[in-house]
């Protein structure tokens, strides 16, 4: 399977990944092409960049949650159709697990999908000093994968002499520049970037960006370099009887919490449910009345919810409904800011207590940093997740609250050195912690909540049939 492709890294956080990564992809749908995009490492907020200019979900690949051939399975699976596939990178190229290897880093992504990078220097206060900066990241590993650069920040004046500097000095092709476009900038936050719903004006803001790209940026040179990656195969890496084949006997009806609040979901999480079976009802705790008619499960996802906690706790017939839903045994999956709003009580942003739905026994606070950040291996104690066997898992966590009542059903283990942690409530019908878990990288999971659900289902409808015999 052939399909043109590019990664774009650069030396450090605030370089302009998603800036440019944002403005290419307008620049490129302006054109006529057609493209699939991809996040490294497992950001949720840059896909929804993404997912904001192409208009179609943007991805994430991991090369701590899936192994090589996996990982490439999923970028050929989600790039079917695209004419082209642009991956943005993630912290430093070669900056990976425990800050001192290259395991899970954007480098160790290009070099498992075989994918040509382009590496985008921030140039501001640099001259000549580019060059080595440059050198510097094509020499550090001999099959470094970088195969062009496109310069941030750069004077349109100075351009023409700088670029002619690289290829003369290093034989590399320089991709174009970008002068700072003032107002194009996109701010920070807590968790990285805000959303696009709350950028002022993004679409014109976009549009701006790519008429500047367009005059910048040498798109010849980018598809040339992205017309040079390897094939590679569609084929499924698993065996006819693993868990990614598990398929329920008849569809469930899943609701999925889909609003401000709760938007930190893996796309790819949603295509395994619903490969499984699952029927996906997105509803809104934040707007809705009631939740979903007849549902199998609860998703509860990540997100913001301190940011409108008054209008969560507002929503008192919603979170009646999902207490009592939980309490009836309606399985559920709750990961961080779903996790803080099963709580009994929420602090918000300005640290003002707020009711949460009142299933954990417990406190949501604020803290001053973030706590137990990065990727994790959860091991359940008992070796179960829905009273399931599951395997160790790999996850990650991100999140500057905490919890008087994070549960202790799991033991979180750091991938590098000794450090670990309890975490995570499991019950037969309930997961619920402040880990994010990928399904791909351990489909028990996704299987095990299905079969919860199944089981949730079989058991109302012979109730259903009771109450109808007795009547």
């Amino acid at each position: 399977m052939k399909i043109p492709r590019i990664l774009l890294c650069a030396g450090s956080s605030g370089s302009g990944k998603t800036l440019i990564t944002c403005g290419l992809l307008q620049l490129l749908k302006k054109k006529g092409k057609k493209i699939a995009s991809f996040k490294c490492g497992p950001d949720y907020i840059d896909p929804m960049f993404h997912t904001k200019v192409i208009g179609t979900r943007s991805r994430n690949l991991d090369t701590f949650f899936t192994p090589p051939e996996l990982t490439r399975y999923l970028l050929a699976e989600n790039s079917r159709g695209a004419d082209l596939a642009v991956m943005e990178g993630v912290m430093g190229y070669y900056d990976g697990l425990g800050g001192t290897t290259t395991k899970a880093s954007t480098y160790e992504l290009a070099c498992d999908t075989d994918t040509p990078a382009i590496l985008i220097v921030n140039c501001k206060g640099m001259s000549v000093s580019i060059v080595p900066f440059i050198k510097g990241f094509l020499e550090y590993r001999k099959d470094s994968r970088i195969k062009g650069v496109i310069l941030n920040q750069m004077s349109g004046m100075l351009y023409p002499r700088v670029k002619e500097m690289i290829e003369r000095e290093l034989a590399l092709p320089v991709a174009g520049y970008l002068p700072r476009v003032e107002d194009c900038v996109l701010e920070s936050r807590h968790l990285g970037l805000i959303m696009p719903e709350e950028i002022r004006d993004f679409r014109e803001k976009l549009d701006r960006l790519a008429q500047v790209m367009e005059k910048t940026i040498d798109l010849d040179v980018l598809l040339q370099i992205a017309g040079s990656a390897g094939e590679l195969s569609p084929a499924v890496p698993w065996k006819a009887d693993s868990p990614y084949e598990f398929q329920v006997s008849q569809p469930l009806r899943i609701g999925l919490a889909w609003d401000e609040a709760f938007c930190f979901v893996y796309e790819d999480n949603l295509r395994l449910l619903k490969k499984m079976g699952a029927q996906i009802l997105p509803f809104s705790p934040v707007h809705d009345g009631q939740l979903p008619d007849d549902l199998d499960g609860i998703l509860l996802y990540g997100g913001y919810p301190e940011l409108v906690a008054d209008q969560l706790e507002a929503n008192r017939k919603m979170r009646e409904d999902i207490r009592a839903a939980a309490f009836r045994g309606l399985p559920v999956i709750a990961e961080c800011g779903g996790f803080m709003y099963l709580h009994e009580e929420m602090e918000d942003a300005s640290g003002k207590s707020h009711q949460g739905a009142g299933v954990i026994p417990g406190r949501v606070y604020q803290t001053n940093s973030l706590r137990r950040f990065g990727y994790i291996y959860g091991e359940s104690k008992d070796g179960k997740a829905f009273g399931r066997p599951v395997p160790v898992s790999p996850a990650h966590e991100f999140h500057y609250y905490d919890s008087t009542a994070c549960g202790d059903a799991f033991t979180a283990r750091k991938p590098t050195g000794n450090r670990t942690w309890e975490c995570i409530w499991c019950t037969d019908t309930m997961m619920a912690g402040f880990p994010h878990f990928y399904y791909y990288g351990n489909p028990h999971l996704a299987k095990a909540f299905l079969e919860a659900c199944a089981e949730y289902r079989r058991k109302r409808t012979d109730i259903g049939k009771e109450e109808q015999l007795h009547v």
